[in-house]
């Protein structure tokens, strides 16, 4: 593999509106006539999924994955909220997805909790995947029997690194008691199918990665801002096309900062440096899911705040057709004035 700099990655970004880089669209299957076979009877299986929303095989597993899945923060990580997490939890499945995304570490437990009381019913509808923040084995398998337990499993359809950031990282996860190891020993015991990583923060940290260990997935930070700066897409993306690593594509919204309907609060009640903005979003919600969900990725997750945001998002997936590459490249050009705050999960102490 062609080794990239840092200097690379960043002058990728940030750079004028006339050189914005795009990729040719994604084109696949439309919705299902009819519902297909399982591959296996491991797999779970959603039957509504074929007939609500496109579908997309998740790299080399096998299972047939809606476009649009739920993602395990908003709502269902707040403390407080497991009657409306859970109404939202079975609707979604009720309207047909078929992959929900969570991490030990949203709302430290209280999303693995509130998805736990869905899954001790409906746990052979939908693929589950959680994460461990964790970089050793003692750590992650102590998190594993504790996502177990919470989420009211036995198994997990996916365990996924969560959020590497740093080329240290990288190293103790690969070293000696290192959480590689904990994922090795997990899916071999048969309490996990799959193993994958995540990140938003550096593309080059999850090119190395990916070149040490053959993942099955990799979720990545994509939205319509991702090509102005530290572009996963232009970089990180097509290397792991080339591994046969399913790809999945998070941070679409950004916490709803790239949306022109996000009223952002007054500057003295935003406390998170990171965050701190004025100004609103530049795009809708339909362009940022039709924007990703045109990308060469199995499936996009996203969090929602209730019910009428989930439904909003399941039509969008059912009527979604592949933009051209000027369609894309339109909705580029429109982040460019809130590259920061639609990005601001990235590193930003990288001089340009």
């Amino acid at each position: 593999m062609k080794k990239i700099s840092r200097r690379t990655f960043v002058s990728d970004g940030v750079a004028a509106a006339a050189v914005v880089t795009v990729g040719k669209p994604f084109v696949e299957n439309k919705k299902e006539n009819g519902i297909p076979l399982k591959k296996n009877d491991e797999d779970p299986f959603n039957p509504v999924t074929f007939s609500a929303m496109p579908t997309r095989s998740l790299g080399k597993t096998g299972y047939k994955v809606g476009i649009l899945s739920l993602g395990g923060q908003a709502t269902l990580e707040i403390k407080g909220m497991e009657e409306e997490s859970e109404k939202i939890i079975n609707r979604a499945i009720d309207l047909g997805i078929n992959y929900i995304d969570t991490a030990a570490a949203y709302g430290q437990g209280v999303s693995q909790l509130n998805i736990g009381r869905v899954m001790k019913t409906r746990r052979k509808e939908v693929w589950l995947s959680t994460k461990t923040h964790d970089r050793t084995y003692d750590g992650s398998m102590r998190l594993l029997e504790e996502s177990l337990k919470s989420l009211q499993t036995d198994h997990l359809d996916l365990w996924q690194l969560h959020n590497v950031q740093r080329q240290d990282q990288v190293d103790q996860i690969f070293g000696e008691n290192g959480a590689i190891k904990a994922l090795e020993k997990a899916k071999a015991e048969g309490i996990v199918r799959n193993l994958g990583i995540t990140g938003h923060f550096e593309p080059i940290v999850l090119l190395e990665a990916i070149r040490r260990y053959p993942f099955d997935s990799i979720l990545m930070a994509l939205n319509a801002a991702d090509v102005h700066y530290l572009s996963f897409k232009n970089h990180l993306l097509p290397e792991a096309l080339k591994k046969g690593i399913a790809i999945i594509g998070m941070k679409v919204t950004t916490r709803s900062r790239i949306l022109s309907t996000w009223t952002p609060p007054p500057l003295d009640q935003q406390t998170d440096e990171r965050l701190r903005t004025p100004k609103p979003g530049t795009i809708n919600i339909r362009e940022a899911l039709t924007y990703n969900m045109s990308l060469p990725v199995s499936t996009t997750i996203i969090g929602v705040d209730n019910i009428a945001q989930l439904e909003e998002n399941v039509k969008i997936a059912s009527e979604f057709t592949p933009l051209s590459q000027a369609q894309m490249e339109e909705i580029e050009f429109k982040t460019l004035p809130v590259v920061r705050q639609a990005l601001y999960f990235r590193r930003w102490d990288i001089g340009v």
